[in-house]
């Protein structure tokens, strides 16, 4: 997976792994706003990190085999590089396209990839990522989530 460096458009290897009781020595509130300690209880997080391994992001997931889904409990970029004034484009798209990737791969060709977002975020998933609107939950199936993947995994 790769992000991108917004000052010079230069393509950074980023790799997506499961998180360790170590991370937590790094995953302050200075850097997130969520407790992730209580989060991981709720399923299985993985850390978004540069070479250095350094964490960019978080996600959780949690699998639900019979409707052959992955839901996106919580998704969270570190306070340093969120937003517009980030340094990195691409942070939030490589979890989603991890979980993509993740559904696809332990269902098959009918996977969906589900969250329920904030309010304020809700327009933003479906314009920037293709989601689409199940009321309270946005998801991705078939062709939006193989988009989704497409785009970020390459």
């Amino acid at each position: 997976m790769k992000i991108i460096e917004k000052s010079s458009g230069i393509s950074i290897d980023v790799l997506i792994q499961l998180i360790e009781k170590e991370d937590f020595k790094t995953i302050s509130r200075e850097r997130f706003l969520f407790d992730w300690k209580k989060v991981v209880k709720g399923g299985e997080v993985y850390k978004l990190v540069l070479p250095d391994h350094n964490i960019l992001g978080l996600v959780c997931l949690i699998y639900y085999a019979v409707e052959e889904r992955v839901e996106i409990k919580l998704l969270e970029v570190s306070r340093q590089y969120v937003g517009k004034n980030g340094p990195y484009e691409g942070i939030a798209g490589c979890m989603i396209a991890f979980a993509g990737r993740t559904a696809l791969a332990k269902y098959g060709p009918y996977a969906c990839v589900s969250l329920v977002p904030k309010t304020a975020l809700k327009k933003h998933y479906m314009k920037k990522y293709g989601m689409l609107d199940a009321g309270w939950q946005l998801y991705l199936d078939t062709d939006a989530l193989n988009n989704i993947v497409a785009k970020y995994t390459l």
